[in-house]
């Protein structure tokens, strides 16, 4: 029937729409501290090289750990380190791009703080009992060259606490580039861009304070003056890609009165606690709203080396992890927490062709019966007044 194909057709149509990739792809590459020969410290410049940009990430655990974001409007922008004044107590200024007009967005990522909170009685940290906090720049850090691997575009920055904490037990910033647009293979499944790359973050091993403890990550972001920040919340009744999980948190932050594009981070409320994600293992996430940080940010940190020693503009956020089912990192000791950060439009998701067409037949299917039975009860009343000779 003309109306059956006509959905079928549409579904088709919509269904290649879904299935073409992202476009965009980049030449991406890792150096471990450029023109320094000492690996006792951490220095990775992640560079994605795309038609007439490139995206320059620079991670490093000097004192806090901490990732650079600049977008430069030129595939040939290059980034340079002072490596003596990096190094030195007064950094400001000896991390910067050629050419400096090049810019049109940059950012940092700051990671202050892990804080352990008592989550017995409060599953909201805002009413919890909190432990003294883990100062992330009193950290020791695992050269990250040992982990680099530059064919699978990852790396990991494993880190201690003090002497006397954590009981052997570690945290770790894991890095992950991209040269394309594609979908993560693993649980929470972020779709990202080759404008993006993930970090995760995770804790082996790290022993609780508490018979019912629960931890929370700080991160402090830090932008140049002219931009508006939003956090915001998008919801999807289609869990497909993360089981039982229905929102994507993202901040993103818009330009004024440029034409530079938004950067951003988005993740999902969800960690896991074990090394193999799985839906039985996700602890829910929470997340603090977004608030302004008065004063200085702790350092030395690579945005110091870039932004200055005067910061403004400085916005933080915390995301715990735990809720109702919260107790799960304390039977496995593992936790695993996944965020993209990159620039442009934050990687939207989509209906799979599946879903689509599971769709396309539960909608279509009524609608080809109603037109089916309207045009049987037309036959019919044709039918039944035909017996009938007309009356003069």
């Amino acid at each position: 029937m003309p109306g059956a194909r006509g959905l079928v057709l549409g579904a088709l149509c919509l269904l290649g729409a879904l299935g073409r990739p992202l476009a965009g792809r980049r030449e991406v590459s890792m150096h471990f501290n450029p023109g320094w020969n000492d690996s006792s410290v951490n220095l990775l410049h992640v560079q994605a090289v795309g038609a007439n940009s490139t995206l320059h990430y620079v991670w490093s655990s000097l004192g806090v750990p901490a990732v650079l974001l600049l977008y430069t409007e030129n595939e040939h922008s290059t980034l340079h380190i002072n490596w003596t004044q990096l190094l030195s107590p007064e950094l400001a200024g000896a991390i910067w791009v050629e050419p400096p007009s090049s810019v049109l967005h940059a950012s940092a990522v700051v990671f202050t703080k892990l804080f352990e909170y008592d989550g017995a009685n409060a599953s909201d940290p805002a009413h919890a009992l909190f432990y003294p906090p883990y100062d992330l720049a009193t950290f020791s850090w695992d050269s990250v060259n040992q982990t680099l691997n530059r064919t699978a575009l990852t790396a990991a920055f494993w880190g201690t606490g003090p002497p006397g904490t954590f009981r052997n037990g570690s945290i770790a910033f894991q890095v992950t580039a991209y040269e394309e647009s594609s979908r993560d293979g693993h649980l929470p499944g972020l779709l990202h861009t080759a404008n993006s790359s993930k970090l995760e973050f995770v804790m082996d091993g790290v022993a609780p304070r508490g018979n019912s403890s629960r931890f929370m990550l700080e991160m402090v972001m830090v932008e140049g003056p002219g931009r508006h920040r939003r956090l915001e919340s998008v919801r999807s009744i289609d869990d497909e890609y993360t089981p039982t999980i229905f929102e994507m948190v993202q901040l993103v932050s818009e330009p004024q009165g440029t034409h530079a594009g938004p950067g951003f981070l988005q993740w999902k409320t969800t960690a896991y606690g074990a090394r193999e994600a799985k839906r039985e293992n996700g602890i829910r996430c929470r997340y603090s709203p977004l608030r302004e940080v008065n004063g200085t940010l702790p350092g030395p940190s690579i945005a110091h080396a870039y932004f200055g020693k005067d910061l403004g503009g400085l916005a933080a956020i915390n995301i715990s992890f735990g809720g109702e089912d919260g107790e799960i990192y304390a039977g496995t000791g593992y936790l695993s927490w996944s965020m993209l950060l990159g620039f442009g439009t934050p990687p939207e998701d989509a209906f799979s062709p599946l879903v689509v067409a599971i769709m396309a037949v539960a909608l279509g299917t009524p609608v080809v019966l109603l037109v089916a039975g309207a045009i049987v009860v037309l036959l019919l009343q044709k039918k039944r007044y035909s017996e009938y000779e007309p009356i003069n």
